[in-house]
């Protein structure tokens, strides 16, 4: 039996780097978006022929509970189970703005979309993966990942809204890693840092700065595949013992140096 994965905003940037690592090991992918189909037929043709066993795009707003709802239904009608979910849909404040001049509206939008839609969606999913588990926990089948940022701990306080978003991902991974233990159900955070996608396309020349300065131990930029990388050998089940981890994706930015 193929194994189903679910990836929130699959179709674009660090999305599709995951997406084409679980592709090249011969996954069903369904993948999800806010653009039509239409507008995503070239990335989906890339999974397709990075080797997905079938590929199937359900356009929606996970910020949107009759969204959540009605992709993971979708999913199900197609392929009748999920076995992977990744939770990487997020965004970028429009504007990025002081923490002490930051509005209200950038705040919601933020939260919504890269914290209430991940939980929520990840609560629909994993009470799916419950069921499929019954009382088989012996073998390995089903796993949960979300695609964090080293924002979560690294303080930018011109893009506050987004950082603590990501905080509340790291915790979200924690919480949900506790409650499906019981389930043999792993979940875990993989926390990219400065990784080269259309995101970070406006700061380029500041990045290829503090990298060429020394911002990271590797002194280059991250990518999507790097990301896919370490997603699909979480994915694929080679970390089964270590439920709530968080694997850090950033050429040693964080690491404490002197």
């Amino acid at each position: 039996m193929k194994k189903t994965a679910l990836i929130t905003g699959g179709t674009r940037g660090i999305g599709l780097g995951i997406a084409k690592s679980l592709a090249a090991e011969g996954w069903n992918l369904a993948l999800c978006g806010v653009r039509e189909e239409d507008a995503v037929l070239e990335a989906l043709g890339e999974v397709k022929d990075a080797g997905a066993a079938s590929v199937l795009y359900v356009p929606a707003d996970i910020s949107d509970a009759d969204a959540r709802e009605n992709l993971v239904r979708s999913v199900l009608e197609e392929y009748g189970s999920i076995h992977c979910l990744v939770n990487n849909a997020g965004v970028a404040p429009n504007v990025r703005a002081d923490v002490l001049e930051a509005s209200e509206e950038s705040f919601d939008r933020l939260m919504n979309i890269n914290l209430k839609g991940p939980y929520f969606l990840t609560q629909l999913v994993a009470n799916v993966m419950r069921r499929q588990r019954g009382e088989d926990l012996a073998s390995f089948r089903e796993s949960i990942i979300f695609v964090g940022s080293i924002s979560a701990t690294v303080v930018s306080v011109n893009r506050g809204d987004y950082c603590l978003s990501k905080a509340g991902i790291g915790m979200a991974s924690q919480l949900f890693a506790a409650r499906l233990g019981e389930y043999g159900i792993p979940v875990y955070e993989v926390r990219p840092g400065v990784i080269r996608t259309d995101m970070t396309a406006g700061v380029t020349e500041k990045y290829d700065t503090l990298i060429g300065d020394g911002l990271c131990v590797q002194p280059r930029w991250g990518t999507p595949e790097d990301v896919g990388k370490v997603a699909a050998a979480l994915a694929r089940g080679d970390f089964p013992y270590s439920t709530g981890e968080t694997f850090h994706v950033d050429g040693g930015l964080i690491m404490p140096r002197l």
